[in-house]
Order: C-alpha cells, then sequence, then structure tokens
C-alpha cells in the first residue's frame, strides 16, 4: 500500500515535470523525495545495526559471572581476573578491527564495511554460544571484538555525509540513541534464557539485519573522491602531520572517561558494591541501568548540541558532571542497591555524550579520511579499557579496589579536560572537503 502511494506520487510530480510551466520545480521535488526516502532508510539501518552491535558489544558484561561459572570458574578472584582478561581480548580485537574497518571504509566504501563487520560479529558472537573452555571463550571474544568494531563508525559516517550540515546531529543523536538499548535487551533476554542462548539471540538478529542492508545507498561524497586521485583510507597519514595527529589524539581522549565508568565501574560493580558493604548487586543489572541512562543522556546531549548550536561546549559539561558522579560513586555510595542502580543510571546518563563525541570526530578530518577516524577514535576510546584494567589491577593490592578506581579516574579525566579545550567547534562544519596527505 505505502509503495503504491509513493508510485502515485512520484508519478504526479513525474506529469509535472514535463509540463514547461512546473518543470524546474517538478524535478526538484522529485530529487527531495528520493533523497528523503534514503536518508531516513540509512539512518534507521545505521541505528538498528549500531542496536545489535552494543547487545552483542555488552552481552559478555552481562552474562560474564553465570558464564565462567558454568565453565567450572567459582572463586572471586578468579572471576574478576578472567573476566578483565576476556574483556581485555575483546576491546584488543576492538583496537585492531577499528583500524581494519576504518581503512576499508575509505578506500572500498561505508556500505561494505556495514555489511562485512556484522557478517564478522554475527558469526563470533554465535559461536560465543558453543565454547567449552577459557582459551575458546578467549578467542571467540577477540574476534567478535574485531566484528563489533566497525559498525558505529561507518553507520556514524555515512548519516554525517548524507544529512545537512545543520540537521547531522539530529540522524547520529538518533543511531546512538536507538543502538543504547541493545545493552538493555541484553540484559532482558539473558535474563530470560540461558547465556549461550542470549549469544544465539545475538548471531540470529545480525543476520535478520543483513536484509535490511539490501538497497541503501553509498555516501555522495564518498562517490566524489572515487573518481579524483585522492589518497583515502591511509591510516599512517593520521601521525605525519603534527597538527593532524594531535587533533585525532584529542578526539579519542575527551572520551576516555565515558570507558573508564562503563568498563570498570559499572562492569565490576559488584566487586565495588561488596567494598561498600552492599550485598546482592548483578553486575548484568547494573549494565542494564547504565545503558538506560546512556540512551537519555544521548539524546539529551544530541537535542542540547542542536539547540545551542554546539558540540564542545556539551561536551565539556557532560564530562564535569561524569567527574561528580564518579566521586559520588566511589565515596558516597553505601546506601543500599536501589541507591547504587540509581548512580548506575545516573552515570550513564551523564556519560551519554557518545552521539556527540563520535560526531564531532568524523567532523574534524576529510572525506578521505573520515571514515578511519570516525571508526578507530570510538574503538580506541573502547580499547583503552585495556590499559585503564591493568592500571586498576596493578593499584589494587597497595591501595585497594577504591583507591585504584580513583587513581586512574583521576588520569582519565584530566586528558579529557585539557583535550577538549583544544579541540576546535564543529557544529555546522561542511564535511564536502578532503585532508591533503
Amino acid at each position: 500500500m505505502l509503495n503504491n502511494k509513493l508510485l502515485k506520487s512520484d508519478l504526479k510530480l513525474l506529469s509535472l515535470y514535463v509540463s514547461k510551466k512546473y518543470k524546474f520545480n517538478a524535478l526538484i521535488k522529485i530529487m527531495q523525495l528520493s533523497s528523503s526516502r534514503n536518508i531516513k532508510i540509512i539512518v534507521i539501518v545505521a541505528a538498528l545495526g549500531y542496536f545489535v552491535d552494543i547487545y552483542d558489544l555488552v552481552l559478555f558484561g552481562v552474562v560474564r559471572v553465570v558464564s565462567l561459572k558454568a565453565l567450572g570458574i567459582t572463586d572471586e578472584v578468579s572471576l574478576r581476573e578472567i573476566g578483565v582478561m576476556l574483556l581485555n581480548m575483546q576491546m584488543g580485537g576492538m583496537l585492531l578491527g577499528g583500524i581494519l574497518w576504518g581503512v576499508l571504509g575509505d578506500k572500498r566504501g561505508r556500505i561494505s564495511v556495514l555489511f562485512g563487520s556484522i557478517i564478522m560479529y554475527s558469526v563470533a558472537n554465535f559461536l560465543n554460544g558453543m565454547v567449552q573452555d577459557i582459551p575458546q571463550y578467549a578467542v571467540l571474544r577477540f574476534v567478535a571484538g574485531i566484528g563489533l568494531a566497525g559498525e558505529l563508525g561507518a553507520g556514524i559516517t555515512l548519516v554525517s555525509e548524507v544529512m545537512s550540515k545543520e540537521s547531522r546531529g539530529w540522524g547520529t543523536t538518533i543511531v546512538a540513541t536507538v543502538g543504547l538499548l541493545g545493552a538493555v535487551v541484553a540484559f532482558l533476554v539473558s535474563d530470560i534464557f540461558d547465556w549461550r542462548t542470549a549469544y544465539y539471540v545475538g548471531g540470529v538478529m545480525g543476520f535478520l539485519l543483513l536484509f535490511l542492508r539490501i538497497g541503501i545507498y553509498e555516501s555522495g561524497m564518498f562517490k566524489n573522491i572515487l573518481k579524483e586521485n585522492v589518497k583515502r583510507g591511509h591510516f599512517h597519514e593520521l601521525f605525519t602531520n603534527k597538527e593532524r595527529f594531535v587533533k585525532y589524539l584529542h578526539c579519542i581522549l575527551i572520551g576516555v572517561p565515558l570507558w573508564f565508568v562503563v568498563g570498570i565501574l559499572v562492569f565490576f560493580s559488584n566487586n565495588f558494591a561488596k567494598e561498600f558493604g552492599i550485598e546482592g548487586i548483578n553486575p548484568g543489572k547494573s549494565i542494564m541501568y547504565c545503558y538506560i541512562g546512556l540512551a537519555i543522556g544521548d539524546l539529551t546531549s544530541g537535542y542540547l548540541s542542536q539547540v545551542f548550536k554546539t558540540r564542545k561546549k556539551i561536551i565539556l559539561l557532560f564530562i564535569i558532571l561524569t567527574n561528580l558522579l564518579v566521586i559520588v560513586y566511589l565515596f558516597f555510595n553505601h546506601y543500599g542497591t536501589f541507591y547504587f542502580y540509581s548512580l548506575c543510571m545516573a552515570l550513564g546518563f551523564t556519560c551519554g555524550y557518545w552521539a556527540v563525541f563520535v560526531t564531532n570526530a568524523s567532523e574534524q578530518f576529510g572525506t578521505n579520511l573520515r571514515a578511519t577516524v570516525t571508526t578507530t577514535v570510538p574503538n580506541f576510546v573502547r580499547g583503552a579499557v585495556v590499559p585503564l584494567t591493568i592500571m586498576f589491577e596493578f593499584f589494587i593490592p597497595q591501595v585497594g579496589i577504591i583507591y585504584s578506581a580513583s587513581i586512574v579516574a583521576a588520569l582519565a579525566f584530566v586528558m579529557a579536560y585539557y583535550s577538549v579545550s583544544k579541540l576546535k567547534e564543529t557544529y555546522g562544519k561542511d564535511l564536502n572537503y578532503i585532508e591533503m596527505i
């Protein structure tokens, strides 16, 4: 029925086109109708792709304890240490995958990355449901991490390039907000089914998503540079020019506090809760509440960045709020389960500058390096969990879990404050340009 209506609309406009009086106006309307339809489809598909991506990304955190116990790991110290190792394997895979998919996104196109990455992580996560020991689990988390690394960067790059400079912030906000709700579904599915079935569900959702991808179009900006003799996707070029490298580094560092909160404070929330004298905290539930807050925060930060026409100031505001709540979490968190989960949700909200943060990275660089940057930046931020958790584990025997987290937090926030002060405002920036490399 919908297709018939659209067809009739197109035919009506086409009939106007043949009329000399309305020839130019009708042609414009036909082009706008087609373009608008394609943009909506791209935003929807990118949002659903990120939804499945986040589902699979956080699922290990949700089922970490129950899956490790099922594989024979029972004592508290081993659960934490092996959990850290598996998380680091996943994040290490994302570091490698960020580079791989980012370069391919600029060389082969944004659409090819959307297809390739989802095939890889869907297969890997389906196989995660079949693991029988820790080495198998580690290898598959690494492979899944590589696959998971491509979805967000390619989606945000594509949405940023097909929408107008005034409205692209709305598109990237929708993608991030819908995507983050995948974490909530991950918890609900794992709560209803066993952990193996939860992995199978993630794999199946990924394969179903592939059918929605058929028919979406490549970015016009990317198509244009294909016609020119322009170097594309040269990752090393981000390091050959000092100004470009420093800007790239600042884009990464402003996101580190976000994944410090998710990767340490929330992921190991049950360990922190015991330090506060709170029993019965489920880390999977902590992750769920955190991601509910993240989704609301992303919607809010995206809205504020569009209304006040600034990315930089909104990012700074949310970093300051996150800093304040981290202090509350670590030193004023002795008031029971409800208060603890509420803090996890509040921390998620203040960390909800993810959409604005990734959009900012996308807007900082030219078309020939944009997918590389937009894909590697969030994955380097996620991958920062590896050194952060190593530091966290290193300081625990000397100062305890609370002060160890405080030391790591201080480092993350100092780098973020400095970096956001150095970045240029990007709201409303024309993205139709290339980097001279």
